[in-house]
């Protein structure tokens, strides 16, 4: 894999096809392997960029100074379109709603459009029953040791305690052993995933950052799930209200991963917006 070198450390990515810029961001624990059921049936006369943040999958541990925090992440984010010299960028979010506050933070001069799946927004930090147990694992030594290990036990994954709850379609084994190896591998993974668990989640600051959003001009499109119980139904729309140009298209039958659950849909509905932008269709 391509990799490139920033403040925090250095950052592993692939990409494939040319033209305008589309950067697929993953959840906490994963890493770009998530869209892999989707990257072939998005529409050629793009550049997808998908780099691997570190959110606990990553394989290079990042410095051990890195600010890993949530606004932290938002650096690397901005540090890894300014590294690759990305511009006029379609940012997908999922999961882990910390790219969201790009224009929080003053950080998405590079960012033209966006489009948000089932992520974390407003105060639901950390999200639902798995992100409580995300929490009490980084609280306990020992911990996140233990809850990879677990993650890697099919009956255990598929309890609404893990990933029962993110995903409708039981996790591949292949997919979820590549997302736990680098932690169990080498604790300054684990070291990167805790500093950024342990952030200061604060509701009124969370609910402010996000509510940001109303400054955003590009065009954009909340792709949300309307059967997930993490990331609320109410929040897509909510989310497609706070922008001023965002449109909400619900995807049936899918959890928080609806690439996972529905790729066709999630591909055909990005493949809409990111063609139509192109050609300057409403």
């Amino acid at each position: 894999m391509p990799a490139v070198d920033i403040a925090a450390g250095r950052i592993h990515y692939v990409e494939r096809g040319d033209g305008p810029p589309v950067v697929l961001l993953h959840g906490l624990l994963m890493n770009h392997t998530v869209w892999d059921r989707v990257i072939d049936l998005l529409p050629s006369g793009f550049r997808y960029v998908l780099p691997d943040l570190p959110l606990g999958a990553h394989t290079t541990p990042m410095n051990p100074g890195a600010d890993l925090s949530l606004r932290g992440q938002n650096q690397i984010i901005a540090d890894f379109l300014a590294a690759l010299d990305l511009r006029e960028v379609t940012v997908v979010h999922s999961d882990w709603g910390g790219g969201l506050f790009l224009t929080a933070y003053g950080l998405d001069q590079r960012v033209a459009r966006l489009i948000a799946l089932p992520c974390e927004a407003f105060d639901n930090f950390p999200p639902g029953l798995p992100g409580k147990m995300v929490a009490i694992a980084v609280a306990i030594p020992g911990g996140v040791a233990l809850a990879l290990r677990q993650l890697r036990i099919r009956f255990l994954r598929d309890s609404p305690l893990m990933m029962g709850l993110m995903a409708r379609k039981a996790l591949p084994d292949d997919l979820v052993h590549g997302w736990t190896e680098p932690a169990l591998r080498d604790k300054a993974i684990r070291r990167d995933l805790i500093k950024y668990a342990k952030s200061d989640f604060r509701g009124p600051e969370l609910i402010a950052n996000t509510e940001a959003l109303r400054h955003f001009s590009g065009d954009a499109l909340v792709l949300w799930s309307s059967a997930g119980k993490v990331m609320p139904r109410d929040h897509g729309r909510r989310l497609a209200e706070l922008l001023p140009k965002g449109s909400l298209v619900e995807i049936d039958d899918a959890y928080v991963l609806s690439m996972l659950d529905r790729p066709d849909a999630v591909a055909e509905a990005m493949a809409a917006f990111l063609t139509s932008q192109r050609t300057g269709a409403v």
